[in-house]
């Protein structure tokens, strides 16, 4: 009897993650403002907000050439993807502007299904803190801190942000190891400039300005884990010095974003499965691991393969990168490891 009892709980749990919808909020835009004037009707502004929204999510988890694979998608289409939306009315009392604000969902299924028949990865970053040094060499002059235009200004420019830009607090080891070295600026090693960040994603940034208005610029990344290394060539022209230094630190931003994204792309079209073996020492573990998994959008669901009085034996389709779910799983205090030559998960 209590056996059966065990087989019914677990059939309850997991047949219900047959098709499991993650609670992640990835394909969910907020705080989409807009002014709510007189002749506009509630329906003409939610449709206005449905494709800003789109807009911002699109540019918010695609490449640029991917996205542009979307642009003679029509509103209707656009409006087919929608899971809901919602309204908070908003007022300024300075300009008697009436302002709305929306959050608008799409549908996760619908939005991959668009995505497979366009040929479409889109990237989903987990970790959105990227830890900056621009350094700026003029002549023989090098300026790390002080006087450095680009590290004083760089999160002040388009503060609108999909990454959270961290830069170094001024640090006399910083200003000793890169004098040191600067004979050699381009071999400095990124993990002794940020040492209490080794396992973040980092950016070096070298930008060396001419007399001749040409600004280049070397990048040097670890993303991932990965290096990335970049070389830039600006041209100021007719503009003035301080609209050009902006411009820089503003593309500069969006290739480390797009290098960011490129380095945590999922192809649709490429799921892979695990399987693991659960323990079942304490019930618990299955609602728990329900309960958690579905904060992570990348898993997209679970089977049940067989399972005893002891153990269950589990199917994981999930999108990306291994090592990547591994991760995420961590965040979610899940472990998942490999004994003996099998995958075992617990909730910790």
């Amino acid at each position: 009897m209590k056996t059966l009892k065990q087989i019914i709980f677990i059939l309850v749990i997991f047949l219900k993650t047959e098709t499991l919808l993650s609670k992640n909020n990835l394909f969910s835009v907020n705080n989409i403002e807009l002014e709510k004037k007189e002749k506009v009707t509630n329906n003409a502004l939610a449709e206005k907000a449905i494709q800003k929204g789109f807009d911002q999510l699109i540019e918010k988890i695609l490449l640029k050439e991917d996205s542009e694979k979307l642009s003679d998608l029509s509103f209707a289409s656009i409006k087919q993807l929608v899971t809901y939306y919602q309204i908070t009315k908003l007022s300024e009392e300075e300009d008697s502007k009436e302002l709305v604000n929306f959050s608008v969902t799409f549908d996760k299924d619908k939005i991959h299904n668009l995505f497979f028949v366009r040929g479409i990865s889109y990237s989903e970053i987990s970790d959105k803190e990227l830890y900056i040094l621009p350094i700026l060499i003029k002549g023989e002059e090098i300026f790390t801190f002080n006087n450095n235009y680009f590290y004083e200004n760089w999160n002040g420019v388009n503060e609108k942000n999909l990454i959270e830009f961290n830069l170094p607090i001024e640090n006399i080891e910083i200003i000793h190891y890169v004098n040191k070295n600067k004979k050699n600026l381009i071999n400095l090693e990124i993990r002794d400039l940020f040492k209490e960040y080794t396992n973040k994603n980092l950016a070096l940034i070298f930008i060396e300005q001419s007399k001749k208005d040409v600004t280049k610029v070397y990048i040097k990344t670890k993303i991932q884990g990965k290096n990335i290394s970049k070389n830039f060539t600006f041209k100021r022209k007719d503009l003035k010095a301080e609209i050009f230094n902006e411009k820089i630190i503003k593309d500069l931003k969006l290739e480390l974003v797009n290098l960011i994204k490129s380095a945590n792309l999922i192809d649709i079209r490429t799921p892979s499965f695990l399987n693991v073996k659960l323990d079942l020492n304490k019930k618990s573990n299955l609602v728990i691991l329900k309960s958690r998994i579905k904060n992570i959008d990348s898993i997209e669901n679970i089977y049940v393969q067989d399972f005893n009085k002891d153990s269950m034996n589990l199917r994981i389709k999930y999108l990306g990168k291994l090592d990547k779910i591994i991760n995420q799983l961590q965040k979610e205090n899940i472990n998942l490891s490999l004994i003996r030559d099998q995958w075992v998960i617990k909730t910790l």
